[in-house]
């Protein structure tokens, strides 16, 4: 028998890692820092590939492709950026290998040396405004709204399964506009989508705000967050919205003609979410016997585990189980399911008995499991058990077949806004104001969580907050009360709390 998963409270890092790796998601490539991706995890992936994609042509938007290199002198045009991208670079500098000497092995041909070295793409901003240079020729031509679904490699030292890998998957919107109104106008919206989805579809609760001068995106005007608390009461920056100003127009040379005749430059936002948004998921609502999924994002929204004994029984209990299923897929939902239905799995596998596979759907997340054997066919019922309660308590038995159905649609609705609940109670139970540094220092470290505090603005405090504790500046909230004190740190004058925390 498997190896039970390491508990919350025994390891949260470790718990983390055999969710991963036991529900079957991800595991550790030939490639250094870098994941293989599961079914099952990209499954889920899959699911907020399509539900961020229909919101995205739902404001607008439309996706194209752009390279994965950019030549080195791109990422030089805009110092900022090429600043805070150099040390995570990864740079192709040959084109060709040959047969080492005596005809063994391989060797990088020195002859084949690049005229211009290629980055791999750590982010797209400047491959993408060196093509909009014969994209935008007027105001006409504007906004641009485009989106692209691609890798990307950022070469991280210290690595975490969809967390931090030195390639993931995301998305990047890299839009332009006439006006910095529209521009402005345009972050805001997209960090909006993007709490949508965080709350509605993932059921985690997200603070909004602006991030600090020291946590925002370089060569950004400023950034715009989306930040999540997980379990062990650290923070998840979940997606970040750009405003960039006119700077990447500048760099790259592109001008429109207004409606007056006169040439602009235009104004430009960026803005993303990842992978890392599977490990959120992951933080943010499963337990010790595994994963559990919000219902709205699972590849699987209920299996059905057949039981019984004998080949007279077998017939009868699968073709039940296959009526059953049927009238699932037909429930109502598919609008709520992002027009897709619901997915019913028949877990007729003859070679494993029927504990194993509750455990092997529990450990996977899947929201609803269906038992159904031949006395719960002499009473024309079943048993049904929901994933995110505990042991009894998830359990309904003698459920009419025929009412099934649409009490197994009521708990996915049920579940989904529950799993949101819990997580907002969690962070609300775990984010306090502080007002001395002293008192900072002890709650950052136990018990962590979101911590409201006075920051006078400079970002000499802000380095020496992070040097000193780990913590950094999370976001300032859209929402924070005007609130006159002073910086923990400095005693200086400070207009507002802002949101510190250890984050990943």
């Amino acid at each position: 028998m498997a190896e039970k998963i390491t508990t919350r409270a025994a390891d949260y890092s470790q718990w983390y890692l055999d969710i991963v790796n036991r529900a079957e998601m991800a595991e550790n490539s030939a490639v250094r820092g870098c994941m293989v991706i599961k079914p099952h995890g990209y499954a889920i992936w899959e699911k907020m590939q399509r539900a961020l994609d229909r919101l995205f042509k739902d404001t607008g938007h439309v996706n194209a492709y752009f390279p994965l290199f950019i030549p080195k002198s791109f990422l030089a045009r805009e110092e900022e950026m090429a600043a805070g991208f150099a040390k995570e670079c990864a740079v192709v500098t040959h084109y060709r290998l040959k047969a080492g000497p005596g005809g063994k092995g391989i060797i990088v041909d020195p002859e084949a040396k690049l005229e211009e070295e290629l980055i791999i793409r750590p982010t797209s901003e400047t491959i993408i405004w060196n093509t909009y240079k014969s994209w935008i020729q007027s105001y006409r031509d504007l906004p641009l709204l485009i989106n692209q679904w691609c890798n990307v490699v950022r070469w991280e030292m210290r690595t975490r399964l969809f967390l931090r890998t030195a390639e993931f998957l995301w998305q990047e919107g890299h839009t332009a506009h006439a006006t910095q109104k529209e521009a402005e106008e345009e972050a805001h919206k997209m960090l909006d989508v993007y709490r949508i989805f965080a709350e509605d579809w993932m059921a985690m609760p997200v603070l909004t705000g602006r991030k600090s001068e020291g946590q925002k995106f370089p060569g950004a005007v400023y950034t715009l967050c989306i930040e999540g608390l997980m379990q062990d009461r650290k923070a998840l920056q979940a997606g970040t919205s750009h405003f960039l100003g006119q700077n990447f127009a500048k760099a790259f040379d592109v001008q429109f003609q207004n409606q007056e005749g006169k040439l602009e430059y235009p104004w430009a936002t960026s803005w993303g979410v990842s992978t890392r948004l599977v490990g959120g998921l992951i933080m943010t609502h499963s337990d010790d016997q595994g994963l559990v999924l919000p219902p709205r994002l699972a590849p699987i929204h209920a299996v059905i585990v057949p039981i019984y004994r004998k080949s007279e029984e077998k017939a009868a209990v699968l073709a039940a189980a296959e009526k059953l299923a049927a009238a699932i897929r037909d429930l109502p939902l598919r609008e709520w399911l992002n027009y897709e239905p619901v997915s019913v799995k028949v877990d007729d596998r003859d070679q494993y008995q029927p504990g194993f596979k509750f455990n092997e759907w529990e450990l996977k997340g899947v929201p609803v499991r269906i038992e159904l054997g031949p006395k719960d066919l002499e009473k024309n019922a079943c048993v049904l058990a929901r994933r995110d309660l505990p042991g009894k308590e998830a359990k309904e038995m003698g459920v009419p077949l025929d009412a099934a159905p649409s009490r197994i649609g009521v708990i996915l609705k049920e579940m989904q806004s529950a799993l949101f609940t819990k997580a907002l109670q969690f962070r609300e139970a775990n984010t306090r104001e502080v007002n001395s540094y002293d008192d900072f220092k002890k709650q950052i470290e136990e018990p962590g969580g979101f911590l409201l505090a006075h920051w006078d603005g400079t970002r000499e405090s802000e380095d020496q907050i992070s040097a000193e504790t780990k913590a950094t500046i999370r976001c300032i909230p859209f929402n924070r009360k005007k609130e006159a004190g002073k910086c923990i740190i400095s005693g200086k004058p400070s207009e507002g709390r802002v949101v510190f925390a250890k984050a990943y």
